[in-house]
């Protein structure tokens, strides 16, 4: 017998993108509807290039903020903060660093975080981080460092008032066992002081929602904004999300079968299902939206272009 793929009608998602669109222009001009954007620290010249490319296209939107991420074992915190202070030094971004438990005593992070304080950057997204010895070990705190991500919440807020964000799970931590330890671990870091807690991403509002339930029953009141990755390389994306624990559809995976040498035709669906995505959450009342952009404008530009973002007349650059 043939695949049958499961219902969705591609009629009703044409007309929710064009409701949220419509919907979306009033709110993103008195400032309701907020979107955020993830970078990752440039590995080398062509890298930087291409990222700064990324940024002078992303500017003109306005985003709430956007951050950078912070490699396994801090391996790129002098690239994260190399990037993050050109971003305050350059731009208009309000831009957030990443910043891991991992490898580092704690009064080495507290210089890390005390520069960039000095730097001008105001807002950290703090997390535990991965394990040294690679995604599949054991972890295991750093000894004098802090141990798991609510005691580097604490302590980045003891350093400064900064702004902390912090990750949150709506299937799961690969390492939680149930959701009653998700919730709480949660809860720790927002009793420690974090303002916002950002998700790993997910291809169902549905997962979304039943996610934000559990948080509200919890008596967890911190914005809780979804994260949408915009990857329109499957193979890529599947190994991530099977590192991170995040289900693939069979749907969205019979959507890309046979297109890996069609980058074209990978990038129109990948902009069209995170549009989609991105209009049901709209639809049920969710404001704040981060994307993964993976250092490449152009989805990211779309995407905020539905929610209702639009470039300003004249750049905001500032002078190098």
């Amino acid at each position: 017998m043939p695949t049958v793929m499961p219902t969705r009608d591609p009629n009703a998602a044409v007309g929710t993108i064009a409701r949220a669109a419509d919907q979306s222009k009033t709110e993103a001009t008195s400032g309701n509807i907020r979107v955020s954007y993830e970078f990752f620290p440039p590995k080398n010249t062509a890298m930087e290039e291409k990222l700064w490319e990324a940024i002078k296209k992303l500017e003109p939107l306005n985003p709430d903020f956007v951050s950078v991420t912070y490699g396994a074992g801090g391996s790129t915190r002098e690239r994260t903060h190399n990037a993050v202070s050109r971003m305050v030094k350059e731009t208009s971004f309000k831009p957030a660093a990443h910043l891991t438990c991992v490898g580092s005593e704690k009064a080495e992070i507290d210089e890390i975080v005390k520069a960039y304080w000095e730097a001008g950057v105001r807002h950290i997204v703090a997390l535990r981080g991965d394990p040294q010895d690679g995604i599949d070990a054991k972890y295991v705190p750093t000894p004098k460092g802090y141990a798991y991500s609510c005691d580097l919440v604490a302590g980045i807020k003891d350093v400064a008032d900064f702004d902390v964000s912090v990750g949150a799970y709506p299937e799961l931590h690969p390492e939680s066992s149930n959701w009653r330890d998700e919730i709480d671990n949660l809860k720790r870091k927002v009793d420690a002081g974090a303002n916002r807690a950002i998700t790993q991403f997910f291809f169902s509002p549905d997962v979304f929602s039943r996610f934000q339930d559990r948080v509200l029953d919890a008596g967890i009141d911190i914005p809780i904004v979804p994260g949408l990755m915009l990857q329109p390389n499957f193979k890529g994306l599947a190994r991530m999300a099977g590192m991170c624990g995040v289900s693939v559809p069979d749907w969205y995976r019979e959507l890309f079968e046979g297109l890996d040498k069609d980058t074209q035709t990978r990038e129109l669906l990948t902009a069209s299902l995170a549009a989609e995505l991105t209009a049901e959450l709209h639809d049920r009342g969710v404001r704040d939206f981060h994307l993964y952009t993976l250092n490449r404008a152009e989805l990211a530009v779309a995407v905020s272009r539905i929610l209702g973002l639009h470039h300003r007349q004249s750049g905001a650059t500032k002078a190098a």
